[in-house]
C-alpha cells in the first residue's frame, strides 16, 4: 500500500526546495493550496491525471514520487517493480471495496423492495376486508365482524349478574356491570366468537336508605361466544391470573393491539367513563327500588 505520509513528506520538502508555497505550486497545477496541504500531510494522493505535471514541476520521476524518495540509478529498476506491485495491490483492494459496497447497496435494495412489497400485499387485504399475511409493520389486524356488540354486551352482563355473583352479603344487594369491548374476532372453522373486552363490576347494598358499596373487580376478559337462536351464548371465559404471572398470561391471551389499548384505561378517560355508567345504573336500581 502507498505510503501517503512519506509521499507528502518528499513533495513539501521538493516544493521547498523549488523556493514555491503551496500556493504557487497550486496554480502551476491548476488546483488549491488546499489540496496540496492535504497532500503534504499525508491525507490523500493526487489525482492520477496530475502525478506527471506534478512530478515535471518537482523534478523528479513517477516512479520516486510513489517512492517517496530519490532512487538511485541502481535500485531504479528494483523500486520500479515495487511501485507497480504496490499500485496493483492498492487497485485490487479499491475495486473489493467497490464491490463490496455495490453488494451492500445492492441487499438494501432487495430488502427494502421486499418489505415494501409485504406492505402493499397486507394493504390491499386489509382494503378488501381480507386477514394479513403478515404481522411486520407493529399491528395485528383482524377481519371486521358484522355483528351487535350492544347484544354481546348484554350477553357479558347477564353471565356476571347471573353467575358471576353467586352469594350475597346484604338484603338489596346487586351487581352493577360495565363492559368496554375492544375487539371481536371470529373463528369461522371453530364457529365461535372471541371477545376480547375489559369488564368493571361493583356490588352494592341499600342499607337504611343509604347506598353502599360491598366489593367491586377491574379485569380484562376474553369470551369465547357460539351464536344460536338469534341470540349469543358463553362457551368460554378467559382471564389472566394475578403477579407474577399477570403479563405471561396477558400476552397468551390478547392480541397486541388489544393490550396496547387496555393499558390506556387508566390513562384516558375509559375507566371513569365505566364507571360514570355504573353510577348511573345504582341511581336508577336503587330510586326504583326505594320508590317501589
Amino acid at each position: 500500500m502507498m505510503d501517503q505520509e512519506r509521499i507528502g513528506k518528499f513533495i513539501a520538502e521538493l516544493r521547498k526546495k523549488k523556493k514555491m508555497t503551496q500556493n504557487d505550486l497550486a496554480i502551476k497545477l491548476g488546483v488549491t493550496d488546499r489540496a496540496i496541504s492535504k497532500w503534504e500531510n499525508g491525507r490523500g494522493l493526487p489525482d492520477i491525471s496530475l502525478i506527471k505535471p506534478l512530478c515535471e514541476e518537482l523534478g523528479i520521476s513517477i516512479n520516486e514520487l510513489l517512492n517517496g524518495e530519490k532512487i538511485k540509478k541502481d535500485e531504479y529498476e528494483k523500486k520500479f517493480e515495487e511501485n507497480i506491485i504496490k499500485t496493483m495491490t492498492d487497485s485490487k483492494k479499491n475495486i473489493r471495496k467497490a464491490n463490496i459496497l455495490s453488494y451492500l447497496i445492492i441487499g438494501i435494495i432487495i430488502v427494502v423492495t421486499v418489505f415494501l412489497t409485504i406492505f402493499f400485499i397486507d394493504m390491499n387485504r386489509i382494503k378488501n376486508g381480507e386477514k394479513v399475511f403478515f404481522s411486520t409493520w407493529g399491528f395485528d389486524y383482524v377481519i371486521p365482524v358484522s355483528i351487535d356488540e350492544e347484544l354481546v354486551s348484554s350477553v357479558i352482563d347477564n353471565y356476571f349478574v347471573n353467575e358471576g355473583f353467586s352469594e350475597w352479603n346484604h338484603p338489596h344487594e346487586h351487581p352493577f356491570i360495565s363492559t368496554k369491548i375492544y375487539l371481536i374476532e371470529e373463528n369461522k372453522i371453530k364457529e365461535e366468537y372471541y371477545v376480547y373486552c375489559w369488564v368493571v363490576g361493583f356490588n352494592y347494598y341499600l342499607e337504611d336508605n343509604i347506598i353502599k358499596e360491598d366489593s367491586s373487580f377491574s379485569i380484562p376478559y376474553k369470551f369465547v361466544l357460539v351464536e344460536g337462536n338469534e341470540t349469543f351464548y358463553i362457551k368460554d371465559v378467559v382471564w389472566p391470573r394475578d403477579q407474577p404471572f399477570y403479563e405471561e398470561d396477558m400476552k397468551k391471551i390478547f392480541p397486541a393491539s388489544v393490550r396496547k389499548e387496555m393499558d390506556k384505561l387508566y390513562h384516558n378517560d375509559s375507566y371513569d367513563d365505566m364507571k360514570d355508567e355504573i353510577d348511573a345504573q345504582v341511581k336508577k336500581y336503587y330510586f326504583e327500588t326505594v320508590t317501589s
